[in-house]
């Protein structure tokens, strides 16, 4: 009954190429540990958010030290971006602000965080390409790769904090000029978010990509992330106001750590999504997991193949893969 009831979804996924695809995609993400992928992204991510941060506060602590109110509007706007922490350092935001241990603390935590995040994703990303041992970067290459990245992550920093200052001098002149340069600056967020994870993909990864194909994945990631923003923000601040008092660090700690991490896996399924859409990883066999003996796809063949390739640790290392089964709709070989 079970295999007839696979049988009759992989034939009707088989059928419809948007299905297909999806069912591909949930099957390379099983295939690459995607949740472990996320969850060190995460570890590295909690580890830098909160000195990336303090950095900002005190930045803009300086940069604004002549408007105690605009210092004030800016910096509540930027950090309600961040769902939990933001909160809690807007509320102690006068222990620290413009001060230069603070400044030293959040560069040195930022830099630590912000590189670990780095080689995270290039280990995720090498991996969802199958990018063979012996070509990714050493040691010292993928932290100098991180220093790129983190100076993508400022530039987004600097946006969006511009984007907060834009939107505290509407408030002071109208509801309706807020209104509409939020309107405005949603999609400016999204513009920015997409070219960050186009060129994380393409500096974070040791295979040739096109990016101009990889578009409609960083779309879709951007646009889940400010979702995630949004729902994140209003969920907090309407559902959840005064919960840090009852929970106190331990609901702070795990209600940002889940925040990160559902960036995180958006970010691994919208790159496994790439990858399968890329190299036509689809359709897959769905009883190919669970029967031994069911038939591989071609879909499934590339798949299991880029797997064991991609073990190889020197250059001179040929690894060679064998299926004792033919491929459907092709002779077998004599």
């Amino acid at each position: 009954m079970t295999l007839s009831l696979l049988g009759r979804l992989d034939r009707y996924q088989r059928q419809h190429s948007r299905v297909g695809l999806a069912v591909a995609v949930v099957y390379k993400f099983l295939d690459d540990q995607g949740g472990y992928m996320a969850a060190l992204i995460t570890y590295y991510g909690f580890l830098s958010l909160f000195p990336m941060l303090l950095l900002l506060v005190t930045a803009l602590g300086f940069a604004l030290h002549g408007d105690t109110q605009l210092q004030q509007q800016v910096l509540h706007s930027a950090l309600s971006q961040f769902p939990v922490i933001g909160d809690q350092i807007g509320h102690n935001i006068h222990s620290f602000q413009g001060n230069g241990f603070a400044l030293a603390v959040g560069i040195g935590g930022s830099l630590y965080g912000a590189l670990g995040v780095a080689q995270a994703m290039q280990n995720a990303f090498n991996t969802i390409w199958a990018v063979p041992q012996h070509l990714r970067p050493s040691a010292l290459v993928g932290r100098l790769r991180g220093l790129l990245l983190l100076a993508a992550l400022a530039s987004a920093v600097l946006v969006s904090s511009g984007l907060a200052a834009l939107a505290a001098t509407a408030h002071a002149r109208g509801a309706s000029l807020e209104w509409s340069v939020r309107a405005a600056a949603v999609p400016l967020s999204i513009a920015v978010d997409t070219g960050l994870l186009l060129i994380s993909f393409k500096v974070l990864t040791d295979r040739h990509l096109r990016v101009r194909r990889l578009w409609p994945e960083a779309l879709a990631a951007a646009s889940v992330w400010q979702v995630l923003l949004g729902v994140s923000t209003y969920y907090i601040g309407h559902q959840l106001r005064g919960a840090t008092a009852t929970y106190g660090l331990f609901g702070i700690v795990l209600g940002l750590m889940a925040w990160i991490y559902l960036g995180a896996l958006t970010l691994i399924v919208c790159a496994e999504s790439a990858t399968v859409r890329t190299r036509r990883l689809w359709p897959r066999n769905i009883a190919a997991p669970f029967a031994e003996d069911a038939p591989l796809t071609r879909a499934d063949r590339l798949a299991y193949t880029s797997y064991a390739t991609a073990a190889a640790y020197r250059a001179s290392e040929e690894v060679t893969v064998d299926f004792h089964q033919a491929v459907p709709g092709e002779p077998e070989e004599p």
